[in-house]
């Protein structure tokens, strides 16, 4: 080949290799393809955190309390503490926890835009741990929608909003870790179908809404593990547990409960032997009040409480949160084990007396989140 067939050989290489790099073909594609999916999956999470966000946070407040102490010379002290709330409707009601408010002497409700209130309490219901407060702004709020809860996901992203210690309004963002928990706080406060979090939960965070991607409330803030080395474990009230109960609160209205009229105790391996049942779980029953549902519908001691309507029964923790989201007078079928025959029974459920509320204590202790 002579020197001018080789020049004209590189020239004709050289224009081929211009054209495929100009055209991109030489672009290795697991690259190419592996930044797009990189890409595209990394920023859109964080695209809807901020939308959400950004939409919420007007609908959140910061509430701060004073109260009024004793010590031990009778004299009075004054002391503060901070919690959060969310506004459920443009009129100024504040949906919190009791906690937040109990026993305070004055309410002050800080809105996003540094604006406060005075609050009033319209009505709270310590059972489940909700209060509602209402605020006169003269002006129409950007309330919080309610989700349906029925369809929650281990997995599924979660924001928490609230006002941790404090500072003003943030924002955490986590998973749901577990649901259906049942815990104490106290042996007078029992929770029921709570909803865990790996969100950061801190005091203040008490009554701030757990909201979903859409925007929608889920749940209410109120619990966190408070222990040594626990981290990731904050609890919400499932709001479709509780939006009956604020439906009463504010009308300024008090809850009125239904009631059995048994005393409970959840079935476990040692009962199993103890009592010689014939099954490993439900609500065995270890008291009855003489006159109350439980008797009229002919129920006894050692009988042990598997069903209620169409749930399952499987502690007694299930049965006594069933019978606190039903209404007086509803008629239910119970079913239950008596030796080794199981029956089924229909009770006309009454209004609970005061003194009916369970108690129990946990282990570790969770505390209010505020």
């Amino acid at each position: 080949m002579t020197g001018k067939e080789n020049l004209k050989t590189i020239l004709i290489a050289f224009i081929v290799v211009s054209f495929i790099l100009l055209t991109g073909c030489l672009l290795p594609w697991p690259v190419s393809d592996s930044k797009s999916v990189s890409t595209s999956n990394s920023t859109a999470p964080l695209s809807a955190f901020s939308d959400v966000i950004t939409r919420t946070m007007p609908s959140v407040v910061a509430i701060s309390t004073e109260s009024v102490t004793y010590d031990s010379y009778n004299h009075p002290q004054t002391s503060g503490s901070s919690g959060s709330g969310w506004i459920i409707d443009k009129a100024g009601d504040i949906v919190t926890n009791n906690h937040v408010v109990d026993g305070a002497t004055s309410i002050t409700v800080e809105l996003f835009d540094h604006v406060a209130y005075s609050a009033k309490i319209v009505s709270t219901d310590p059972t489940t741990d909700v209060a509602v407060l209402k605020i006169d702004t003269g002006r129409v709020l950007q309330p919080l929608p309610v989700a349906d809860t029925s369809n929650l996901r281990i997995g599924d992203w979660v924001i928490i909003l609230g006002n941790p210690l404090g500072l003003g309004i943030s924002a955490k963002q986590g998973i749901i870790s577990r649901l259906g928990v049942n815990m104490s706080s106290s042996p007078d406060q029992m929770y029921y179908n709570l909803i865990e979090t790996s969100a950061a939960v801190n005091p203040g965070n008490s009554g701030g809404p757990m909201i979903n991607l859409n925007g929608e409330v889920i749940g209410i803030t109120s619990l966190k593990i408070d222990s040594s080395g626990i981290e990731g474990m904050g609890y919400a009230i499932t709001v479709d547990d509780v939006v009956p109960v604020i439906q009463v609160l504010i009308k300024g209205n008090t809850v009125i409960r239904p009631w059995l009229g048994a005393s409970l105790v959840g079935v476990d391996s040692g009962l199993t032997n103890v009592f010689k049942l014939n099954i490993s779980s439900g609500a065995l029953i270890t008291g009855i009040s003489t006159g109350g549902p439980a008797d009229q519908a002919k129920l006894k001691m050692g009988d042990v409480i598997v069903g209620f309507d169409d749930q399952k029964v499987t502690t007694d923790d299930d049965l006594t949160h069933l019978i606190n989201v039903s209404k007086v007078g509803l008629k239910v079928k119970i079913t239950y084990w008596r030796g080794s025959e199981e029956y089924s029974t229909d009770v006309i459920l009454t209004e609970s007396p005061p003194s009916a509320s369970p108690a129990k204590s946990p282990t570790p202790a969770p505390i209010p989140a505020n």
